[in-house]
């Protein structure tokens, strides 16, 4: 049994896909760049779902497995639940491409 809780690839991201639902108050273990750090979720998190490992400002990329995933819409606290509701994707978008 692992005893992370979520998947971090590269340090430079700012989320982390959990491995299992997480309940909303729980302080989770994840393993960042060889290290553990524990993270406080704020928001229920479905299994398969992202999570803020920071404050991520309005506007700023999403960061997943190293690759730019999408752009918040809104501010996100670190712990909070991050998926289409506080994202827009921007893969195959050309009108995101500058951005």
């Amino acid at each position: 049994m692992n005893k992370f809780k979520a998947i971090v690839m590269k340090a430079k991201d700012n989320v982390a896909t959990v491995t299992e639902d997480i309940e909303a108050g729980s302080d989770i273990p994840i393993q960042v760049n060889g290290e553990t750090v524990r993270l406080q979720v704020t928001d229920r998190i479905p299994f398969g779902h992202k999570v803020a490992l920071r404050d991520i400002s309005r506007d700023e990329r999403i960061i997943k497995y190293g690759e730019v995933i999408g752009i918040a819409t809104t501010d996100i606290m670190a712990g909070q639940h991050t998926h289409v509701h506080n994202l827009v994707g921007c893969r195959g978008r050309g009108d995101l491409a500058g951005k």
